[in-house]
């Protein structure tokens, strides 16, 4: 991005003051957060390892996916299943449609990656234009490459953002600016800013997603930490020797004696192809009956044997061994040998402890940024200038960061629900301890609804035959009418 002041007309002088500010706040943290992006994708590739390889090595573009394996590692164990309201019936206040309009669970896990790569992202909250066929509340996440804002420390909430949306070589062409009650659109059409400004009642309608926050560092630690960049390099570096070694050290070298330069010529008197000479089969080397001094006259072929790649290996191993520690995953996710896997779920746990408790801790921090976005996306979407106290109970529901079979959770729910009340055995707490998918839930307990209303005109059509006298055909036929 350019060191350049973004003036635009119809900006306040505070607002001008705000938006450059931000815009260099995101400037100074952009080779950070870059860095960490191209590390994540696979794009940062070693260029160059000394003196002594050759340089078509460096050329290679060799990349390791370990900081992609290392953050998703633990992604994958903090999935947001749903949100659910103890207090009332969330799918009354439209649920369903926000999710469904918003691919919410989908942009909420989106954020969760960019806060692990970054440290931080951020979910924004918003009015849809309805007349443009746009959901009445939008959810978006945005990465830290692309928005910044400044954190209010006592109000625990920010005092603005500042989303890029457009830009032309490092330039900001596009940008919303968040203030408190009030949002800024700027886009530059034809070389002239456009501004659209709307109010509203949500304060600045951003919160952050961080990751590892602490009081010296608020905005959290992205967890692709210098220790992990470092060991990545560092078996990079190591696979280029690899490379090289397997180009040259693995063919067995020939040393001949007494051979001349016309040896390893083509007829027409050119050189042959270094790989020629290197995979050859087999070399004719003719006698010379007329050697000169100091000769004996027949070229003596010494062999030298290939040399293993194992040390090259060993030393990937250990940056791997390095690597899983640092992000507490087991060895057998990034070591290539030396590693045993778990063979009882006790030895499973344990090996991965640290990421469980990872996990647990992330989605602490991370549940109370998306309880308030989607009581807010709520409010919007209900035509509310505010969220009712009552809201307040809607709540995150988290999957287990532990991996258990089905039968294994079944089990235990099993052994829990039996040890509770026995009306608990048909709520919908009590089929979640039995380890049934939200999805299982809703359909027996719609199964379950429609074999009582079955029961119950069962009931009412033997009553009603009850009270009939014997022989009263018409009666019998007239009585089941209302059951249909």
């Amino acid at each position: 991005m350019v060191d350049e002041t973004l003036r635009v007309p119809g900006l306040s002088e505070d607002e001008t003051v705000t938006v450059n500010f931000l815009a260099k706040q995101l400037k100074d943290k952009t080779s950070h957060n870059r860095k960490r992006s191209d590390l994540y994708d696979g794009k940062s590739a070693l260029r160059q390892v000394g003196t002594i390889i050759p340089p078509q090595y460096h050329r290679l573009g060799l990349a390791l996916g370990w900081t992609a394996k290392g953050v998703d590692g633990l992604g994958r164990r903090c999935t947001l299943e749903q949100m659910v309201w103890a207090d009332g019936d969330l799918d009354s206040l439209g649920m369903p449609e926000l999710e469904d309009s918003n691919f919410l669970l989908s942009e909420l896990s989106q954020g969760r990656t960019d806060s692990l790569i970054h440290g931080i992202s951020y979910l924004i909250t918003t009015q849809g234009d309805v007349s443009d066929d746009e959901p009445k509340a939008l959810v978006h996440a945005k990465d830290a490459l692309n928005a910044t804002g400044e954190w209010n420390n006592r109000k625990r909430r920010l005092d603005n953002l500042l989303s890029v949306t457009s830009r032309d070589r490092n330039k900001i062409t596009g940008f919303v600016l968040y203030l408190d009650g009030e949002t800024i659109n700027a886009d530059l059409v034809d070389g002239s800013w456009e501004l659209d400004r709307s109010e509203h009642p949500w304060h600045v309608p951003v919160d952050p997603l961080v990751y590892k926050p602490r009081s010296s560092k608020r905005m959290g630690r992205s967890r692709i930490t210098p220790a992990a960049i470092s060991h990545q390099y560092a078996a990079v570096r190591e696979l280029v020797r690899l490379e090289a070694h397997m180009d040259v050290f693995t063919i067995p070298q020939l040393i001949l004696l007494g051979a001349n330069e016309a040896m390893f010529k083509n007829p027409d008197g050119s050189y042959k192809a270094s790989w020629q000479i290197a995979l050859g089969r087999a070399l004719a080397i003719p006698d010379d009956d007329d050697p000169p001094a100091g000769s004996n006259g027949r070229a003596d072929v010494q062999h030298i044997a290939a040399q293993s790649p194992a040390p090259h290996l060993a030393d990937l191993n250990a940056l791997a061994k390095l690597e899983a520690r640092e992000y507490d995953l087991p060895d057998s996710a990034f070591a290539l040998t030396d590693m045993a896997n778990p063979t009882s779920a006790d030895s499973y746990n344990a090996s991965r402890e640290d990421l469980i408790a990872e996990a647990e801790g992330a989605t602490d921090d991370w549940s109370v940024p998306i309880r308030r976005r989607i009581q807010t996306a709520l409010a919007i979407q209900n035509g509310l200038s505010e969220i009712p106290k009552e809201w307040a109970s809607i709540d995150t529901q988290w999957r287990s960061p532990v991996y258990l079979s089905r039968a294994a959770v079944a089990d235990a729910g099993a052994k829990q629900v039996a040890a509770a009340p026995e009306w608990m055995r048909e709520t919908t707490v009590g089929l979640e301890v039995l380890g049934y998918s939200q999805q299982q839930i809703e359909r027996a307990l719609a199964e379950r609804d429609k074999m009582r209303g079955r029961q119950s005109a069962e009931s009412l059509i033997a009553a009603r035959q009850a009270e009939v006298p014997n022989g009263d055909g018409a009666g019998v036929e007239s009585s089941t009418d209302p059951a249909g």
